[in-house]
């Protein structure tokens, strides 16, 4: 005699799926992250405040012109609101944060969101552009050097590493406007084109400034990742297993070195990333690209602190959120440091 049992079909829970990421060691990792972060965004505006209105002058000055009488400003300071007391503007600027609300720009009566949402796409684009331009340069460098250490290629690297990393990053884009774009005219001096435009066009504007931006991460990641490849290949187990099994050197190096080096390039582009962000200011205003750079050197000459502190804070938060994101990525490449936050 068979029995028969009743299969039930199994019920999707949403409590029990808000408990499962609830527990995800990612999750855990990603909200640490977050709320300590939040001090850090706030110091650094805090900093940015108090150093603008430390600097001489006052916005009302720098928009009305030096043609402006002393009543004019001083109704324009009203206006603003720029006569109250420094932590005064400074609460309302905050609790404006709180609410999502950047305010408003004192030059004109645009909102500081709408400035930052057209002046962002260019800059990120600008600086993707760069680290694009610095791994594909970098990491086949690398991987020759360590290949052969002391040879030609090693040896050349090493020069020309050390010349991009101890040049200045405006002097490198004044030699190039001269070089690339007045004496040869391969690209242009100056402008932008949107990708809404056609991406030829836009490429072909972005690629000298991506270049410059690249110039000294290329040097410095050559010279990071070789001695990296050369460590493992001379030191690690896992490097004399498989050269025990008859692998080849090259597939050694290319399949398994370069893997774990990959975890320490990740940090240091990690580390890099504001050094980045903050070189392109400096680009921006010699390419003249509408970028959010070209807009903070604006925003500081006038005094416009709603801009400069709605700047500040969306940079802060790209450099978080990338730091957040290499610590992610940091599972992907070693299985062994995902298996260790498990368990912690």
């Amino acid at each position: 005699m068979s029995t028969s049992a009743t299969v039930q079909p199994a019920r999707w829970s949403g409590g029990a799926f808000l408990r499962r990421l609830a527990s995800s060691p990612a999750l855990r990792v990603s909200g640490r992250r977050l709320l300590s972060a939040i001090p850090v965004l706030w110091g650094v505006t805090l900093l940015a405040f108090l150093v603008l209105n430390a600097l001489p002058g006052d916005a009302a000055s720098a928009l009305l012109g030096i043609n402006a009488t002393k009543a004019e400003i001083r109704a324009f300071s009203i206006k603003l609101h720029l006569n109250e007391p420094l932590w005064t503007r400074y609460g309302h600027w905050l609790a404006g944060v709180v609410t999502g609300n950047l305010g408003t720009s004192l030059a004109s009566p645009q909102s500081v969101a709408s400035i930052l949402g057209q002046r962002l796409p260019v800059t990120l684009e600008l600086v993707v552009y760069a680290l694009i331009i610095t791994l594909v340069v970098s990491v086949p460098v690398s991987v020759l050097c360590a290949r052969r250490p002391g040879g030609v290629i090693d040896r050349l690297s090493l020069v020309l590493s050390m010349g991009s990393i101890s040049i200045a990053p405006y002097v490198l884009a004044l030699l190039a406007v001269i070089v690339f774009a007045v004496k040869f005219s391969i690209f242009p001096a100056i402008g932008y084109v949107p990708l809404s435009q056609g991406i030829g066009g836009n490429l072909h504007t972005m690629t000298l400034p991506s270049i410059i931006l690249a110039v000294p991460l290329i040097g410095f990641y050559i010279r990071f990742l070789r001695a990296d490849l050369l460590e493992q290949m001379q030191a690690e187990d896992y490097i004399v297993t498989a050269r025990a099994k008859g692998v080849s050197e090259w597939r050694v190096l290319t399949r398994h070195a370069l893997r774990n080096s990959f975890i320490g390039l990740l940090t240091i582009i990690g580390l890099n990333l504001a050094t980045l962000i903050g070189a392109t200011v400096i680009v921006e205003d010699i390419f003249s690209l509408p970028g959010i750079g070209y807009e903070l050197l604006n925003a500081i000459s006038n005094r416009n602190v709603p801009v400069v502190e709605g700047i500040v804070l969306v940079f802060g938060i790209a450099v978080v959120l990338a730091n957040l994101l290499t610590d992610l990525l940091y599972g992907v490449l070693d299985p062994r440091i995902r298996h260790v936050r498990s368990r912690s």
